[in-house]
């Protein structure tokens, strides 16, 4: 058996970390990747490995830590034969170190795209800007670096349509509301929704499904995934029907903030679609949504008007934040 090695921070992995691993997978029979990994670093070695394994999954993902002294190819040799407990038989770099960490493991080099012609990238431009070289990160990789834009607020007040005009600029997909999934399939399932006895535990489940629907999303979206509604706004609805607030779900909300909320105003006609039973207290869930985003201190606008004048507020704040660079990429919260 032809054992070889690839090693690096992959941080984070893109499509020239791919080429490379897809280079060495095709040339051995087992494929250890070793990802060095810093306690600063703000995407975890957990998350490397899981995205790596998904993307490689024919290669044995390994955590690391990271000994520094990047420039001592000896200490480092020395450091991954003790890790793996023998020297590879091949090793696959795409860097000038390459060849003395070869010649101190004991093994042939095999030097990939050294000169970045197959793939153009670097761990350090995606760092510096994730959506200025967005073609070159995996879906899975992506969907950490999305912004997520969520439209909430009461029944018939131009969520929805929100939702839609943003997806259709920004050129993205949009996650439609699980809530009214399961109130349709309520609906024909025979349940009278107007008489309809909630219980908690479906809110809860409501409010984690449409977390797992956001997540599965992202990986499709085109920088910024943009949410009709979420487990925040679930706890409101919970609020209403169930008259007390949730701490399962307020807990399921506070694990996965947007970049921005987006409150619709009540200002529109109310239009009855068949299943919308709240046009007595469209203010009052106006206004409670605006209480807790104050109280909670999340970011968020809010929007009135016609719905041109909304759509260009909107679309004024969500290329405000998909400006921001660097570092506050890399701190973004991982899901």
């Amino acid at each position: 058996m032809t054992r070889g090695l690839v090693i690096g921070k992959f941080y984070p992995p893109h499509r020239g970390h791919k080429f490379l691993i897809e280079t060495a997978l095709c040339s051995v029979d087992h494929l250890d990747v070793l990802i060095c990994v810093l306690a600063s670093q703000t995407i975890s070695g957990d998350l490397r490995q899981r995205w790596l394994q998904e993307i490689h999954p024919g290669a044995n993902v390994i955590q690391v830590e990271d000994i520094g002294q990047d420039d001592n190819s000896e200490v480092w040799a020395a450091y991954t034969k003790r890790i793996l407990g023998r020297a590879p038989d091949l090793v696959f770099t795409s860097e000038g170190y390459g060849d003395a960490y070869a010649r101190f493991l004991g093994c042939p080099h095999v030097l990939v795209d050294r000169n970045r012609y197959h793939v153009p990238i670097s761990g350090t431009k995606i760092r510096s800007n994730p959506f200025g070289y967005w073609d070159y990160l995996e879906p899975c990789v992506r969907a950490h670096f999305v912004r997520r834009v969520c439209v909430v607020g009461a029944e018939s007040t131009g969520t929805t349509t929100l939702v839609q005009d943003l997806a259709q600029h920004f050129k993205t997909v949009w996650v439609p509301e699980y809530g009214r999934e399961y109130c349709e399939n309520l609906a024909a399932a025979g349940f009278d929704l107007w008489s309809y006895q909630w219980n908690s535990a479906e809110f809860t489940l409501i409010a984690g499904a449409q977390v797992e629907l956001q997540l599965r999303m992202a990986r499709e979206a085109n920088r910024v995934l943009i949410c009709d509604t979420d487990a925040f706004a679930t706890g409101i609805w919970h609020e209403r029907y169930m008259g007390a607030s949730s701490s399962e779900i307020d807990a399921i909300s506070a694990a996965h903030p947007p970049s921005l909320y987006i409150l619709t105003d009540d200002d529109i006609p109310f239009v009855q679609d068949g299943l919308r039973d709240g046009e007595t207290i469209r203010r009052w869930m106006t206004d409670r949504f605006e209480s807790e985003l104050i109280q909670r201190k999340l970011p968020w606008m809010k929007v009135s008007g016609t719905r041109e004048h909304r759509l260009n507020s909107a679309i004024r704040t969500v290329e405000s934040i998909l400006a921001i660079r660097s570092h506050n990429f890399i701190s973004t919260r991982e899901p």
